[in-house]
């Protein structure tokens, strides 16, 4: 069995055969996956996908990229989300300084927001951190009642065992084929098989041989 904590099916990437590919994904043996979200459109998409299909749960949040979105009402819409039980964290949420899609102090103000509502609603979350390792860690030790998983994670060992030390997870997706996974590699050494998720990212980041492809759940084996 495997399980796919970090997909997304709603990308128009699938638009042409999505219910296929799925099907198909399911068959070979996938029989979980996380669709992760990252505004108001993709959390909508998200959440209808779970509910058509029984194996599929959904994470609802504002991602660094969409930051700039984020209003009052995301706050009431993530509230309202998440008392669906197909709704299993909030995410893809955090700092992506490579692409600055969004100003750098609008994703910390959306980043911090979403990690207090995490911790009032009692939700796991999942961390999306792209050249932005320090001050994802500076936002995440404030709220020690959170827990999660680092999506993709990309850090130094030494910032992996800080975060296994806190209880939280660490995902690796098929970038760990790549030749500049040295990094990624280094933590998979010394994190834990249980602190270990499996993602695709799909329909992005295929592995190698793979690579530039589009991505699924199928390549997890």
């Amino acid at each position: 069995m495997y399980f796919d904590t970090h997909a997304h099916y709603t990308d128009e990437d699938f638009d042409a055969d999505r219910d296929e590919t799925i099907k198909q994904v399911n068959e070979s043996g996938v029989e979980l996956i996380m669709n992760a979200s990252s505004d108001f459109d993709s959390s909508l998409k998200a959440i209808a996908l779970s509910e058509k299909y029984p194996f599929i749960y959904a994470t609802v949040g504002w991602h660094p990229h969409d930051a700039k979105t984020f209003s009052e009402e995301s706050e009431q819409y993530i509230r309202q989300w998440c008392t669906n039980s197909k709704v299993r964290a909030i995410g893809e949420i955090g700092l992506d300084f490579y692409y600055d899609l969004s100003e750098r102090d609008v994703q910390r103000e959306v980043f911090i927001r979403q990690m207090e509502l995490a911790s009032e609603l009692k939700m796991p979350v999942v961390i999306h951190d792209r050249d932005a390792h320090a001050e994802c860690m500076e936002i995440i030790r404030k709220f020690p009642d959170v827990k999660g998983a680092f999506h993709c994670y990309s850090g130094s060992a030494e910032m992996a065992n800080e975060i296994l030390s806190m209880g939280w997870y660490l995902g690796f997706t098929g970038a760990i084929t790549f030749k500049n996974a040295r990094r990624a590699l280094e933590a998979i050494e010394i994190c834990p098989n249980d602190r270990i998720l499996i993602e695709t990212d799909c329909p992005y980041l295929a592995p190698v041989p793979f690579r530039g492809k589009r991505n699924d759940s199928r390549y997890l084996s």
